[in-house]
């Protein structure tokens, strides 16, 4: 008899929640540290920005697969704490691009090293051939849902 398929939305879900649990205990640990880290959302907008500074809020909801909405409270939340800026645009005055400020540059170095950390524990007791695997099939996955394509 074959083996069962796994169970592969209960799978994922549990997953997603689990890893959304572990972020949130790390959270956790910073804050009673006295560290004000940013969250796994923003952390998204500043490495997204990190790449392409200057994105209009659309094209960073686009990047973000997130609703232009979430990206507008998610945005203004950063801006207060000092991490990005919002300006006009050069070319479309109606149309405001957010830029990544010094202090937010200043989080990128600890960021990349916490996603290192988090990526090698993910990873472990995976080759990198099973991991290549994972990430074409999670991509897949997106490209279901993608409403753009």
């Amino acid at each position: 008899m074959p083996p069962r398929p796994p169970r592969l939305v209960f799978l994922l879900n549990s997953a997603q929640r689990r890893l959304h649990q572990w972020m949130a205990m790390e959270q956790e640990r910073a804050a009673i540290a006295g560290e004000r880290l940013p969250t796994p959302a923003q952390s998204g907008v500043l490495f997204t920005l990190a790449s392409t500074d200057g994105l209009s809020m659309g094209q960073l909801a686009l990047a973000l697969d997130l609703a232009p909405s979430a990206v507008s409270g998610l945005v203004q939340r950063m801006e207060l704490l000092g991490w990005l800026e919002r300006r006009a645009s050069d070319t479309d005055a109606r149309t405001l691009r957010v830029w990544l400020s010094p202090e937010g540059v200043a989080l990128l170095p600890a960021l990349r090293t916490a996603l290192g950390r988090i990526n090698a524990r993910l990873g472990q007791g995976f080759s990198p051939e099973e991991l290549q695997t994972v990430g074409r099939w999670l991509e897949h996955v997106q490209a279901l849902g993608d409403v753009h394509a």
